[in-house]
C-alpha cells in the first residue's frame, strides 16, 4: 500500500508558490505600467509647464500716456490736410521730442537714446497712421499712448530684476553741488548699502583668486617644461613663460588682497562701479545714483531734478536694483525713466492683441503670429487638396482594383518606406526638383504644399487603404449581387463606409504636416516675411518655421513669443487630433 498523502501536499505547496511567484510578477507588470504612465506625464506636465510659464510675459503689452502737440506748422506745413503728406512727416523726431520735454533734465547723448529706447521704434508709424486716418487732430494736444519698448515691457513685468528698499529711519539731508549730490542721514540708513558693496568686493576678490590659480597652473606646466627640455632655446622659453605667469598670478593676488582688505576692514566710503548692483535714492520725486557709500554718507549724481530743498527729510526711500547694470538690458537711467512715469500713472499695460493679429517683425514688442498662421492655412489648404484625392484614388486603387503581383507588392513595400523617410529629404526633394526644376516660386505656400502633401501621401494611403480593408466583404458581395458595378460597389457602398476612418487618418497625417518645418527651411519658407500673404503663390512663413526664426534670435522678448507660438501650434494639433477621435467616434461601425 502506497502513502501519497506526502506526494500530493508537496504538490499543493508547489502550485502555491507558482501562483505567488505570477501574482507578483503580474504586480510587478502593473507597477513598470503605472511607473511608465508617470513618467510620460511628469514629461508631458514638465513640458507644458515649461512652454506655459515662458509665454505668460506674451499676454499682455505695455504703452506709455503721454501729451503730443501735433503742431500744424510740423506735421501739415502746407495746410491741406492730405493723409499722405501727412504720412510724410517727420514723427519720429515728434516722438523723441515728446520724450525729451517729459524728461528735460536728460541732456546727455547717451542717456538721450538710453531714453528714446524707453517707446518701441515702430510706435512713431502708428502715430503718423492715427493722424493721416483722423486729419481734424492736427493742431491739437492729444494723450496718445505709445507701444512701449521690449526692454521697457520686460522690466515692467519684472524680468529684468526688480527694485528691492531698503529699511531707512534717519532723516535725510541732501547738499547739491550742479549735477553731483552729497548725502548724510542722522542714522547708519547706508550701513546696509555699504554691506552689500563690500560682499560684491568679496565676490570680485574671489572671481581673482580663481584667475591667479589658473595662472598658477600655468607657471607649474612652464617650469616643468623648462626642466624637461633637452635644448637650451626651449628651456629658455620656458623659463620667461613661467616667469610671466608668475608675475601675472603675483599680481591677480595682490588685487585680490587689496579687495579683500577693503572688504574685511573700515576704510571709509567705499565705490560703486558697474560691476555692483545699482543704488538708487528717491527723494521730493527725485532720483539720486550712488556713486560712493559710507555708513552715514553717500555721494552720488542726480539722474532726476529732487522738487526742493532736502534736508531733515523722513520720507525718502533707498532702493538696489536685483542685478548690476553690466547683467541687464535696462540701464539706470532708463529705470529711473520708467519708474518716474509708473508714478505718474503714464503706464498702461492690457491684454496683447497684437500678437494674435500683427504680421512678423524684426522689434519683438511688434511682431505677430497672424502672417505665420495665414501662411500655415494656404499651405495645409494646398497639402489637403493635393495629398487627399490622391492618396485616397491611390488606396482606393491598390485595395480593389490593382491586381496581386511582384510590381504591386513593391509599390506597397515603398509606400510603407516612405512613411519612415526623414521630412527633410522631401524637403531635399521640393529644393532640387519643384524650385529647380519647375519653377515654383520660393518661400510660397504653394511650394511648401507640395512638399508637405508628399511627406504627408503615405500616410493617407496607409490610413485609408486601412479603413477600406475593415469593410465587411458581405457589403461588396451585396452590392455585386444586386447589379452594381465593381465602380459603383466602390464609390457607393466601400467608401463611404470607409470614409471616417479615411478622414481620421487624413487629419492625424494633416496635424504631423502643420508641425513640420524642416522640409519647409529647406525651401526657403524661412525667410523674413513682414506682409500678410494673400494667395498660395505670395512669398509667407509658418507657425513652426516661425517658432525657430524667433527661438534664434537675441532679443530676451523673443522667448516669450517663441512659448506663445508654441502654446498656439499646440493648440492647433490638439483640435485636429481631438477632431480625429470625434469623428471615429461619431461614425464608427462594428460589424
Amino acid at each position: 500500500m502506497v502513502d501519497i498523502t506526502g506526494s500530493h501536499g508537496s504538490l499543493l505547496a508547489g502550485d502555491d508558490k507558482r501562483l505567488k511567484r505570477r501574482r507578483r510578477a503580474e504586480t510587478r507588470l502593473k507597477a513598470y505600467g503605472i511607473a511608465a504612465i508617470g513618467a510620460a506625464g511628469l514629461a508631458l506636465f514638465t513640458l507644458l509647464f515649461s512652454v506655459i510659464s515662458q509665454a505668460t510675459s506674451a499676454v499682455s503689452e505695455s504703452y506709455v500716456v503721454l501729451p503730443v502737440t501735433l503742431a500744424a506748422e510740423d506735421i501739415d506745413p502746407s495746410g491741406e490736410l492730405d493723409p499722405k503728406q501727412i504720412l510724410r512727416a517727420d514723427f519720429a523726431g515728434l516722438t523723441k521730442s515728446t520724450l525729451r520735454e517729459t524728461f528735460p533734465d536728460i541732456k546727455g547723448r547717451t542717456e538721450k537714446r538710453e531714453l528714446y529706447d524707453v517707446i518701441s521704434g515702430g510706435a512713431s508709424f502708428e502715430l503718423a497712421e492715427m493722424v493721416s486716418n483722423d486729419t481734424s487732430l492736427v493742431g491739437q494736444t492729444i494723450d496718445y499712448r505709445f507701444l512701449a519698448s521690449d526692454v521697457t515691457d520686460l522690466y515692467l513685468k519684472g524680468l529684468f530684476g526688480e527694485l528691492d528698499e531698503f529699511d531707512v529711519s534717519g532723516k535725510l539731508t541732501v547738499v547739491m553741488d550742479g549735477k553731483t549730490a552729497k548725502i548724510t542721514s542722522t542714522s547708519n540708513d547706508f550701513a546696509e548699502a555699504l554691506a552689500d558693496v563690500k560682499l560684491a568686493l568679496l565676490e570680485d576678490a574671489t572671481a581673482l583668486r580663481r584667475k591667479a590659480a589658473l595662472q598658477n597652473n600655468g607657471v607649474q606646466e612652464f617650469k616643468r617644461r623648462a626642466e624637461s627640455a633637452t635644448d637650451a632655446e626651449e628651456r629658455e622659453k620656458n623659463t620667461k613663460l613661467a616667469a610671466q605667469r608668475t608675475a601675472a598670478r603675483d599680481k591677480l593676488i595682490a588685487d585680490a588682497e587689496g579687495l579683500e582688505a577693503r572688504a574685511s576692514g573700515n576704510l571709509g566710503a567705499e565705490e560703486i562701479d558697474k560691476d555692483n548692483r545699482t543704488i538708487f535714492i528717491k527723494a521730493n520725486s527725485g532720483w539720486i545714483k550712488l556713486n560712493k557709500v559710507d555708513d552715514v554718507t553717500a555721494e552720488g549724481v542726480v539722474l532726476s531734478p529732487l522738487n526742493g530743498v532736502v534736508e531733515n527729510l523722513s520720507d525718502w526711500q533707498m532702493l538696489i536694483t536685483d542685478l548690476p547694470p553690466v547683467a541687464r538690458k535696462v540701464s539706470d537711467t532708463q529705470i529711473v525713466a520708467i519708474e518716474t512715469l509708473k508714478d505718474r500713472g503714464a503706464i498702461d499695460q492690457v491684454f496683447n492683441w497684437r500678437f494674435f493679429s500683427s504680421g512678423d517683425s524684426r522689434e519683438p514688442e511688434l511682431a505677430g503670429i497672424w502672417g505665420a498662421v495665414v501662411g500655415s492655412f494656404w499651405t495645409m489648404l494646398v497639402t489637403f487638396l493635393l495629398a487627399f484625392p490622391i492618396g485616397v484614388f491611390a488606396a482606393i486603387y491598390l485595395e480593389e482594383f490593382a491586381p496581386k503581383n511582384k510590381f504591386t507588392d513593391f509599390v506597397e513595400v515603398n509606400i510603407n518606406n516612405l512613411a519612415a523617410v526623414p521630412s527633410i529629404v522631401f524637403g531635399l526633394l521640393g529644393l532640387s526638383v519643384f524650385l529647380g526644376v519647375f519653377g515654383v516660386p520660393r518661400s510660397a505656400p504653394l511650394a511648401g504644399g507640395i512638399v508637405l502633401a508628399l511627406m504627408t501621401l503615405p500616410t493617407i494611403i496607409i490610413a485609408s487603404r486601412a479603413a477600406i480593408k475593415a469593410v465587411p466583404p458581405s457589403i461588396r458581395d451585396a452590392a455585386l449581387g444586386v447589379g452594381a458595378s465593381r465602380l459603383q460597389t466602390t464609390f457607393h457602398h466601400v467608401l463611404p463606409l470607409a470614409m471616417p476612418g479615411i478622414l481620421t487618418g487624413t487629419i492625424i497625417g494633416m496635424a504631423q504636416a502643420l508641425g513640420e518645418t524642416a522640409p519647409l527651411i529647406m525651401i526657403g519658407m524661412v525667410a523674413f516675411i513682414v506682409d500678410i500673404p494673400s494667395g498660395i503663390t505670395d512669398s509667407a512663413s509658418v507657425l513652426p518655421v516661425q517658432v525657430f526664426r524667433w527661438s534664434d534670435f537675441p532679443e530676451r522678448a523673443f522667448e516669450a513669443k517663441t512659448g506663445a507660438a508654441i502654446c498656439v501650434l499646440l493648440v492647433f494639433l490638439v483640435i485636429m487630433n481631438a477632431l480625429a477621435i470625434v469623428l471615429r467616434r461619431r461614425f464608427e461601425r462594428r460589424w
